[in-house]
């Protein structure tokens, strides 16, 4: 086998299995994975999940995550999809200044 030139990429936590608990947490640590796409791919709703998290991270951490979680508008699609309409606009009107 030849090998490539290109750099392979480690990652250093890798993506455990879909359904286990570490997944529930690693998706939701993840920016990107929104509570509607777990709850496709596990069931389990945001309240759920918050009840894993809460029993499964130290207090701090919990916290932390919760704020982060929050905060971000991207954990939940409606409010994603809200906020990327409104950048949206606000780039189409900056556009024709």
């Amino acid at each position: 086998m030849k090998k490539s030139r290109r750099p392979m990429t480690k990652v250093k936590n890798p993506e455990p299995k879909v359904g286990t608990q570490d997944w529930v947490i690693w998706a939701a640590w993840a920016d990107r994975i929104t509570f509607e796409d777990i709850k496709f791919k596990t069931g389990l709703s945001e309240g759920n999940v918050i009840k894993i998290m809460r029993k499964s991270l130290k207090p701090s951490s919990f916290k932390l995550w919760r704020k982060r979680a929050k905060g971000q508008s991207i954990k939940h699609r409606k409010k994603f999809e809200e906020n990327r309409k409104e950048i949206r606009r606000k780039v189409n009107k900056n556009d024709y200044i």
